[in-house]
């Protein structure tokens, strides 16, 4: 019989880009069962067209007050007859999920009763790549191959791209301006580079982006016209990225794109720093004050391999 696995990860995008590594460990230990990840609408596409599901559902983060659809999920749940089930959310919302599967499948997470507990008092204190690993082994899976890539295409056409360039992710979350190294440096920085910029980022970036241009006009403004695949295409293509602690730059360190990280007193590298094959991370306090200079010997320092 054909084991039944679900995967939970639910959001948000740079915690997501960091579970690319257990979605490869979960597929690889098991590479004959039928795996569903229950997610949420953003990612759904991406992880689609990722190697390592067999389902995606997108219905996973209904509004409790939305008692149909908290019915039809936990009716999903509870039907699918899902063998055992791999909570890397690990939230209080993903534990009640337990609850919903009528507590029968084998369960890796935090949820009270789970059969494979993370337990480990240290979890809040650990890097989510080395937290998640260790929830793993202890459901058994002790082999974590680096996620083939190759997957993670979209269409550039349209963009006129120059043969090289550089990834600049100017934005954060809106609601943590102190992640945010200030535009006008960014700008000083560009206009300095070897190679024209690209900027990143959502459409309410756009005058981010327009501040850079202004300070190196070479630079192509991306900010609202890129989905997901085509971000991740990019970040296979650049020669390096320079980014805040935000999503897309989780994304360009796991494409394998040359990143560096630039982080302040808003956000804590030991738990959330970008991984991927070659990156960097600068920390100044206040962020907003990281010199220029700085930055660039940074990014000498990561593209020399120093």
């Amino acid at each position: 019989m054909t084991q039944r696995i679900l995967v939970i990860k639910l959001s948000a995008l740079g915690d997501f880009i960091q579970a690319f590594g257990p979605f490869a460990a979960i597929r690889a230990h098991h590479p004959q069962a039928e795996i569903t990840l229950l997610t949420t609408r953003p990612f759904a596409p991406l992880a689609r067209r990722a190697p390592w599901f067999d389902q995606v559902w997108e219905d996973g983060r209904p509004s409790w007050g939305d008692l149909p659809a908290v019915w039809r999920l936990a009716r999903k749940l509870r039907l699918s007859g899902f063998n055992r089930i791999y909570d890397l959310q690990t939230s209080g919302r993903s534990s009640r999920y337990r609850w919903l599967t009528g507590n029968r499948p084998e369960w890796s997470g935090i949820a009270p009763g789970a059969s494979h507990r993370h337990d480990d008092p240290a979890r809040d204190g650990m890097h989510t790549v080395e937290r998640q690993r260790e929830q793993l082994r202890i459901a058994g899976i002790t082999e974590f191959p680096a996620p083939d890539m190759a997957w993670l295409e979209g269409d550039l056409s349209a963009f006129g791209l120059p043969p090289r360039f550089g990834l600049l992710i100017p934005g954060a979350s809106p609601a943590h301006p102190g992640k945010r190294w200030p535009a006008e440096r960014y700008a000083a920085l560009a206009a300095r580079l070897d190679c024209p910029a690209v900027v990143l980022g959502g459409k309410g970036e756009q005058p981010l982006a327009e501040a850079i241009r202004q300070a190196a006009p070479a630079t192509l403004d991306l900010t609202g016209r890129t989905d997901l695949l085509q971000i991740g295409a990019l970040a296979r293509r650049a020669a390096f990225a320079i980014g805040n602690d935000t999503g897309p730059t989780h994304f360009a360190a796991a494409a394998g794109c040359p990143t560096l990280a630039l982080f302040g007193d808003a956000s804590n590298p030991g738990l959330c720093a970008p991984r991927g094959p070659a990156v960097a991370v600068l920390r100044h306090m206040p962020l907003a004050e990281l010199p220029g200079d700085a930055v660039r010997r940074a990014l000498e320092d990561l593209l020399s391999g120093r």
